[in-house]
Protein backbone atom coordinates (compact mmCIF):
# COMPACT_ATOMS: atom_id res chain seq x y z
CA UNK A 1 0.00 0.00 0.00
CA UNK A 2 3.07 2.39 0.57
CA UNK A 3 5.11 1.88 -2.70
CA UNK A 4 1.45 2.76 -4.19
CA UNK A 5 1.06 5.73 -2.75
CA UNK A 6 4.74 6.67 -3.04
CA UNK A 7 4.28 5.52 -6.67
CA UNK A 8 1.13 8.13 -7.59
CA UNK A 9 3.30 10.77 -5.42
CA UNK A 10 5.90 10.26 -7.85
CA UNK A 11 4.10 9.99 -10.83
CA UNK A 12 2.30 13.20 -9.95
CA UNK A 13 5.69 15.26 -9.48
CA UNK A 14 6.41 14.20 -12.96
CA UNK A 15 3.54 15.33 -14.26
CA UNK A 16 3.80 18.41 -12.39
CA UNK A 17 7.37 19.07 -13.62
CA UNK A 18 5.89 18.53 -17.29
CA UNK A 19 3.71 20.66 -16.95
CA UNK A 20 5.62 23.90 -15.20
CA UNK A 21 8.10 22.92 -18.41
CA UNK A 22 5.77 23.07 -21.13
CA UNK A 23 4.09 26.29 -19.51
CA UNK A 24 8.00 27.58 -19.34
CA UNK A 25 8.02 27.19 -23.04
CA UNK A 26 4.87 28.77 -24.14
CA UNK A 27 5.44 31.87 -21.70
CA UNK A 28 8.76 31.99 -23.38
CA UNK A 29 7.20 32.00 -26.91
CA UNK A 30 4.75 34.37 -26.04
CA UNK A 31 7.37 36.92 -24.55
CA UNK A 32 9.13 36.73 -28.15
CA UNK A 33 6.11 37.22 -30.04
CA UNK A 34 5.33 40.25 -27.88
CA UNK A 35 8.38 41.39 -28.42
CA UNK A 36 8.76 41.18 -32.00
CA UNK A 37 5.00 43.11 -31.82
CA UNK A 38 6.12 46.05 -29.40
CA UNK A 39 9.02 46.73 -32.41
CA UNK A 40 8.77 50.33 -33.97
CA UNK A 41 6.34 50.03 -36.71
CA UNK A 42 4.34 46.81 -35.43
CA UNK A 43 0.98 47.27 -34.93
CA UNK A 44 1.62 47.19 -31.45
CA UNK A 45 3.55 49.99 -31.45
CA UNK A 46 1.86 52.10 -33.53
CA UNK A 47 -1.44 51.61 -31.34
CA UNK A 48 0.78 52.30 -28.58
CA UNK A 49 2.08 55.93 -29.93
CA UNK A 50 -1.69 56.68 -30.84
CA UNK A 51 -2.73 56.02 -27.25
CA UNK A 52 -0.18 57.91 -25.79
CA UNK A 53 -1.06 60.93 -28.17
CA UNK A 54 -4.49 61.31 -27.82
CA UNK A 55 -5.56 59.09 -25.15
CA UNK A 56 -9.80 60.36 -24.63
CA UNK A 57 -9.67 60.33 -28.27
CA UNK A 58 -8.68 56.72 -28.82
CA UNK A 59 -11.22 55.76 -25.43
CA UNK A 60 -14.34 57.60 -27.60
CA UNK A 61 -13.59 55.76 -30.40
CA UNK A 62 -12.98 52.14 -28.65
CA UNK A 63 -16.55 52.52 -26.88
CA UNK A 64 -17.77 53.55 -29.89
CA UNK A 65 -16.46 50.58 -31.55
CA UNK A 66 -18.12 48.75 -29.00
CA UNK A 67 -21.22 50.19 -28.82
CA UNK A 68 -21.21 49.41 -32.66
CA UNK A 69 -20.11 45.94 -32.15
CA UNK A 70 -22.97 45.29 -29.35
CA UNK A 71 -25.85 46.54 -31.03
CA UNK A 72 -25.24 44.23 -33.85
CA UNK A 73 -25.46 41.16 -31.64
Amino acid sequence: MAERAIDTATEVSRTIEDVTAALRVALDRFQLVLANAERPGQPVARLRAVTREAPLTSLCIAFLFGVTLARRR
